[in-house]
């Protein structure tokens, strides 16, 4: 018999353990997906200018 301060957790923990394995579940298809190389890096060249100490380097050319 439960007393009435009692709440059943079991539903609860199920939830968030079911949450963390599609979570996990969606990061190992993730990476699976990079290694087989179906990812792509949707960034243009203007993410990757070359810095120098962390200052975006210029070319003279422009």
């Amino acid at each position: 018999m439960r007393t009435g301060g009692e709440t059943d957790s079991k539903p609860a923990k199920a939830s968030a353990a079911m949450e963390f394995l599609f979570f996990l579940l969606f990061l190992v298809l993730l990476a699976a997906a990079s290694a087989a190389g179906l990812t792509a890096d949707s960034r243009d060249s203007a993410d990757w200018k070359p810095t120098d100490n962390g200052r975006r380097w210029r070319s003279g050319t422009c």
